[in-house]
């Protein structure tokens, strides 16, 4: 290991506090951590690679803010506790200024989340970064994929396809992803992108509610199959039901806005199916949150996913041509 790799680990130890359930974290062969009792360990991991998951202009905050994020996300569908995670960095160039920007972003939204970082690896070549991202459930509370029954509602967390939306304004010249802007929509458009908010909190709410549950990475319509092929179960999606917000509509218009919500990808918000006779108390979930729950659809007998003028699950492909 060189010098600047040293160095690199040494800045990135000095933002990690100490705490009870690490037994020995960053500085070892090996991490020694303390589960709770009778609780399950959720394990996620996520790769990021630049010009493919995130533009190559992105700044350093935003992709240590999106890195973990997208972790949570998945520890979030499964009803988990965020606890620790490993981070491991491929650079072109260890950057002091890069580092610390990019720091600054991760552990923005660690410290929000409780998750220690307690490891990982450094190396030199192309810019990627991985996380493997731990949680904690109790034992037979995980919210899964295969739980769907028929007769459930179909729900979704906040809005959909914001992050698409912007990807379309970047490709198109018209939105540039580096720089804020003062033109209120785009900006929102743009925030939603690259500062996805992992639905944590909610996660750990619906373990009381739902019966199956992903988060929304790669469209709507994909994400949902998952569920359907998993709980061998079919669901009729609303479109008109699919919540925009005011910024996509506005900037793209509803039609465009709503190819965005249904096969967009990025939003990193909650798709869960609940019984019919849990509205009421998801209704008071949504209030207390002040998170907007909405009711897309529902679970029949069959496969696949149905929605109106829609043919096959479409899926998101991120940034590659």
């Amino acid at each position: 290991m060189s010098l600047a790799e040293f160095a690199l680990i040494d800045r990135i130890r000095a933002r990690t506090a100490e705490r009870d359930d690490v037994v020995l974290g960053i500085g070892d062969d090996a991490a020694l951590l303390q589960p709770r009792p009778n609780e399950q360990l959720v394990v996620t991991a996520d790769t990021l690679n630049s010009g493919v998951h995130f533009p190559a202009e992105t700044m350093p905050f935003d992709i240590g803010w999106k890195t973990l994020a997208v972790n949570l996300s998945d520890l979030a569908a499964m009803g988990a506790r965020p606890a620790w995670c490993t981070l491991a960095l491929s650079l072109p160039d260890a950057h002091p200024d890069w580092i610390e920007s990019f720091a600054d972003g991760f552990f923005a939204l660690a410290d929000e989340h409780a998750i220690a970082l307690i490891g990982g690896d450094t190396t030199r070549g192309p810019l990627s970064l991985s996380v493997t991202a731990m949680g904690q459930v109790a034992r037979g509370q995980a919210l899964r994929r295969d739980r769907a029954q028929v007769g459930d509602d179909i729900w979704v967390s906040g809005t959909l396809g914001d992050a698409a939306g912007a990807l379309q304004l970047w490709q198109r010249g018209e939105l540039n992803i580096a720089t804020a802007t003062v033109l209120g929509d785009y900006e929102t458009l743009r925030l939603r992108l690259l500062r996805p908010t992992p639905r944590v909190t909610l996660g750990l709410r619906l373990r009381a509610f739902a019966h199956a549950a992903v988060d929304i990475s790669d469209g709507l319509l994909a994400d949902l199959g998952h569920i359907t092929t998993r709980s061998g179960v079919r669901a009729e999606v609303d479109a008109d039901a699919v919540p925009l917000s005011p910024a996509l509509r506005a900037v793209l218009g509803r039609d465009a806005a709503r190819a965005c919500a249904l096969r967009g990808g990025d939003d990193y918000e909650l798709c869960f199916t609940a019984a019919a006779d849990q509205r009421e108390a998801l209704h008071a979930v949504a209030e207390s949150l002040r998170l907007p729950l909405t009711r897309i659809g529902r679970i029949v007998e069959g496969q696949g996913v149905q929605c109106e003028g829609e043919t096959g699950p479409g899926g998101y492909q991120h940034f590659a041509e």
